[in-house]
Parts: C-alpha cells; sequence; structure tokens
C-alpha cells in the first residue's frame, strides 16, 4: 500500500523545532488579497521564470547562440511548458475532473488557477518545443538544450519554495533534526522530510556542477543535457518515494505496490542517459571543432544559424569559450 496522504493547512504557521526550537513561520498564501487574490506561488514561478531567463541570456554566447534565439524560443517555450504540465497533471489525475455522470469537466480541467502542475509535464513539453524550434531555425537541438537546461535548474531551484509557502510537496513522517512540523487541523502537526527543500538544494547542487565542471570540459552538444538529465533523474527518484502526494500509474503495481508516475519515468531517465553519456563520451569520437561555439568563432556555423554577438574572428576561439586545444573552458 501506498503511504497515506498528508493534507497541511495553509493557514497555520510552519515550524522546523530541531533546528529552530519554537520559531515558527506563518505565511499568508495570498500576497495581495484584490479580486481572487494573488498568490505567493505564481509569484514565485514567475521570479524562478526570470531568473532562469536571464541566467540563459548571460551564458548564450558561450553556446553559440544569441539572447534573441533565448527571447524567441523562450515566447514558444512558456506557454507550451504550462500547458504540458496542466495536461501531464490531469492525465494522471484523471478521476478528480470528471462530473457525477463520468464526463470530463472540461471548466475544471482547464482550471489552473486552481493548482494542478507537475514538473515531468514541463519538461517533456520543453524537450519537443526545444526540437522543433531548432529544427525551424538551424541550431542545433544539444546547443540549445545544453542552454535551457541551466534556466531549468535555476527555475526549479527557487520554484520548489513556491510549495513550502502553500504547505505541499513534503514528505512522510520523520524524527530528524531537519523535520518540519505543519498542521493538519487547529489541535493536530506532523513532523516530516521538507521534501521540497531537499529538491531544491539537489537541483542547486546540479546547476553548480553544470555551471564549473560539467561545461568547462563539455565535449558536444548535448552533454548539460544528459548530464541534467540523469542528475535530476538520480534525485527525483529518491525524493519522490518520501513523498506523500505522488501522482501514481493509473491502477498499475510492481511488487504489490503501486507505481509511482515520477519514480518510473525517472529511473528511465536515468538508464537512457547514463547509456547516451557512455555513448557519446567513451564510443564515439568528438572534435572540440564540432561544438557550435566553436563553429559559430570559425564561421563555419550551420546555414542561417545566427552569428553569437560578439564572437571571435574567423579561425580564434575566444579564451572565455575555449581552450588551447578549442574545446571549452
Amino acid at each position: 500500500m501506498s503511504a497515506p496522504e498528508l493534507t497541511a493547512l495553509k493557514n497555520m504557521p510552519i515550524s522546523f523545532p530541531g533546528l529552530f526550537g519554537d520559531w515558527a513561520f506563518n505565511p499568508d498564501p495570498v500576497a495581495i488579497h484584490v479580486g481572487h487574490g494573488v498568490y505567493w506561488y505564481g509569484i514565485i514561478l514567475a521570479l524562478a521564470f526570470l531568473a532562469g531567463l536571464l541566467l540563459c541570456m548571460k551564458q548564450a554566447k558561450r553556446y553559440g547562440l544569441t539572447e534573441d534565439n533565448v527571447l524567441d524560443f523562450v515566447l514558444w517555450a512558456v506557454p507550451c511548458c504550462i500547458l504540458g504540465s496542466r495536461v501531464y497533471y490531469v492525465l494522471f489525475y484523471l478521476d478528480l475532473y470528471r462530473d457525477a455522470s463520468g464526463a470530463l469537466d472540461w471548466g475544471r480541467v482547464v482550471a489552473i488557477w486552481d493548482g494542478g502542475i507537475a514538473i515531468y509535464g514541463t519538461v517533456i513539453a520543453g524537450a519537443l518545443v526545444t526540437f522543433f524550434f531548432t529544427r525551424r531555425k538551424n541550431i542545433p537541438f544539444g546547443a540549445l538544450a545544453d542552454l535551457a537546461v541551466m534556466g531549468l535548474l535555476l527555475g526549479q531551484i527557487i520554484g520548489r519554495w513556491a510549495n513550502f509557502i502553500n504547505r505541499e510537496a513534503f514528505g512522510g513522517l520523520t524524527d530528524l533534526p531537519w523535520r518540519m512540523r505543519v498542521w493538519t487541523s487547529a489541535s493536530q502537526y506532523v513532523e516530516v522530510h521538507p521534501t521540497f527543500f531537499y529538491e531544491s538544494l539537489w537541483n542547486l547542487i546540479g546547476l553548480l556542477l553544470i555551471l564549473f565542471v560539467v561545461s568547462k570540459g563539455r565535449r558536444f552538444d548535448g552533454e548539460n543535457t544528459w548530464f541534467y538529465f540523469l542528475w535530476y533523474g538520480l534525485g527525483r527518484a529518491w525524493i519522490e518515494g518520501l513523498r506523500t502526494d505522488s501522482l501514481y500509474l493509473f491502477d498499475w503495481t510492481l511488487f504489490g505496490q503501486p507505481i509511482r508516475i515520477s519514480q518510473a519515468l525517472s529511473a528511465a531517465m536515468v538508464i537512457a542517459a547514463a547509456l547516451m553519456l557512455f555513448y557519446e563520451v567513451k564510443l564515439k569520437k568528438h572534435a572540440p571543432e564540432d561544438l557550435l561555439v566553436n563553429r559559430v568563432a570559425a564561421g563555419t556555423a550551420p546555414e542561417n544559424a545566427p552569428l553569437a554577438e560578439g564572437a571571435p574572428p574567423d579561425g580564434e576561439t575566444d579564451s572565455t569559450e575555449g581552450g588551447p586545444d578549442g574545446s571549452q573552458t
């Protein structure tokens, strides 16, 4: 059997008794009480998006891309990713969106403002948009994806704190020193894993690894991307097992246990990413000049691909973009 889902009251304080004693924090989920309200959830997600966008724009030149490439991509990616995150959630909670006759209640299906989105829907939609956008713009898929996953990670790092404000996306009961106390009624509380924080911290480590390790020695366009899938998949598979609000794969079971869709997808993602990294790094030969950033610098980028602003003249590699052998530094 799966762990029972715990639901916390949104108007009761949050505390960490093992770290801060009696100190408690009681944020109102509604930041501005106007009309239906402006929620902190939406504000934090908007800030997460802007932070991710700014990071991508700042890093674009290192991948042979321009700020205009990033902005054009975002215009397509944002609405598609919102739609993808909603469709993914509704598909796996379909019974919640049926009326008394069993038919779909389309008014509730589209009511995203009432909650109900899933990050894997965002990732899937983002990958599809990246594929079609890069084909249309004649940009290597791997180069844009390598840039986009950094913005995605930063967005996930910040966005998970919206779950904290909403008292959601936490784990099962625990007595660890960093346990989080939330209230399930006016007189009862539970102390649980702060899984929103686990994922935020895991993603922060992953972003730092990409920025300061993986991208410095990048051998092919797409290396950041496969590392993201490997890293995020490993962390999400572990963290999802601690949560009590998982989406389940219909009524399917494995070894008598319901299958958490995020864990199944994470495991598949980790295996695929590990195989692709092994193939690209160990079996396939890559020359430094194959990277889009180096092709832009040498003037051999694909036809119609935009020249990165400030790119070095033909045959030269800027010291901030490549080492003496042309590889990423």
